[in-house]
């Protein structure tokens, strides 16, 4: 089946476009070329409130967040997530391909 995979942002955060890039990387590694990456602005916090958003980016698989820290959050802030080469705006490759294998 098909996989529900969005990606929450807000216009502040500018991080959000290369972790769109890595996770179409990442789906395509999976082996899910056909399933489409859902990307959804967040503009108030009442939207926010809406998903587990947890700063943006955030990436929701089937509406969870592969990356739980800490969150959700309803302010619209800036996320920080821990990779190998230390803290960064956003996930690596590898880590979404991880956290969409797991998912699988």
């Amino acid at each position: 089946g098909s996989m529900n995979v969005k990606l929450l942002h807000i216009d502040e955060c500018p991080n959000w476009e290369e972790t769109g890039v890595r996770l179409r990387t990442a789906l395509d590694a999976a082996g899910r070329t056909d399933d489409a990456i859902d990307y959804v602005l967040l503009r108030t916090p009442e939207e926010a409130a809406q998903y587990p958003f947890a700063g943006s980016p955030t990436v929701l698989i089937d509406g969870e967040d592969p990356f739980p820290n800490g969150g959700p959050i309803t302010e619209l802030a800036c996320r920080v997530y821990q990779t190998g080469s230390g803290l960064a705006g956003g996930p690596t490759t590898e880590q979404l391909t991880k956290a969409l294998r797991e998912r699988g």
